[in-house]
């Protein structure tokens, strides 16, 4: 296996009873990036980074993650990965520091104990706190922390930042940026369009259990639909710029302002614009929510 790529997935298939949550889901991680996984609920997210962790067995299908076989090498995967469930379970009797000790040890006390209590002041989460009297966020920030304090070579998270505030999401992804700057490799899940957007260098649309896009977040969106809002100077007789492939005419305020929808390279349609009296030319780019929900569509309408 090329020692470049962290995750690897081919053909993989995972079935609970007569639902199919992957149908040959193929996947692959370059070392060193951050990768989203974006997908609603029930599309597959969550089984297929257990299946890398063989917590779950897929049913067909091949997964390397760090170059190595999980089935073949379960505890020296988990060793160098930092895992973060969606579903997070912690022993609520233990105060936040037992917890983190004990998963330290199982990890053969790889983290240092002035990192864990960094973590813990920006995510400022109180570790002396029984885990039963910690409101759901700050469960999560133990999950978080347990997950990145022993700096892992690949992290696998599943909805990184659910439960938290707008202030503390910020900081959770502050903290991936730096991990991935320091060499560790970031996989995570999430439903959340926005940081997903912020966060991602390349991203992959997973619909019923297949990956239907990878793509780079900026090359994705120049593929999507653009709307542009074109204000002339005077009125225009504007059926040649409605003749060019890719362009449709949204509304018309008069003959002097148009509002157009544009599919892939805008070149044309401004070269094309370039011999028109423009006085004014605004355009929107699609967000990721936009085209993730394209994606969807069709589901909806079947639905």
């Amino acid at each position: 296996m090329d020692r470049e790529i962290a995750v690897r997935t081919r053909g993989l298939v995972k079935s609970y009873g007569n639902v199919q949550a992957l149908r040959g889901l193929d996947l692959e991680v370059r070392e060193g990036e951050i990768y989203g996984y974006l997908g609603p609920n029930g599309s597959g997210k969550s089984t297929t980074i257990r299946c890398l962790l063989d917590l779950i067995r897929p049913q067909a299908g091949l997964v390397r993650v760090l170059g190595l076989d999980p089935q073949a090498k379960p505890v020296e995967v988990r060793l160098k990965v930092g895992y973060l469930p969606g579903e997070l379970h912690l022993d609520e009797n233990l105060t936040g520091q037992t917890s983190l000790r004990f998963f330290n040890e199982l990890r053969g006390r790889a983290a240092e104990c002035a990192y864990i209590d960094e973590l813990a002041g920006r995510l400022k989460v109180d570790l002396g706190r029984p885990i039963r009297n910690l409101s759901h966020g700050n469960k999560q920030k133990i999950g978080l922390i347990q997950a990145l304090m022993h700096r892992p070579q690949l992290l696998l998270l599943d909805e990184p930042t659910k439960g938290l505030d707008p202030l503390m999401q910020q900081e959770v992804l502050e903290l991936l940026r730096e991990a991935k700057e320091g060499g560790t490799t970031v996989f995570f899940s999430s439903h959340v369009i926005g940081e997903v957007e912020a966060l991602a260098e390349r991203v992959a649309i997973i619909r019923q259990g297949v990956v239907v896009e990878v793509a780079e977040i900026d090359a994705l969106r120049a593929r999507a639909i653009r709307r542009a809002h074109v204000r002339f100077k005077q009125p225009v007789d504007g059926a040649r710029i409605l003749d060019l492939p890719g362009v449709q005419l949204l509304s018309q305020d008069d003959d002097s302002a148009m509002w157009l929808q544009v599919r892939g390279d805008m070149d044309v349609l401004v070269k094309t614009l370039a011999q028109f009296p423009v006085a004014d030319i605004e355009t929107q780019r699609p967000s990721l929510e936009e085209i993730f929900l394209a994606y969807y569509q069709s589901d909806h309408e079947e639905a």
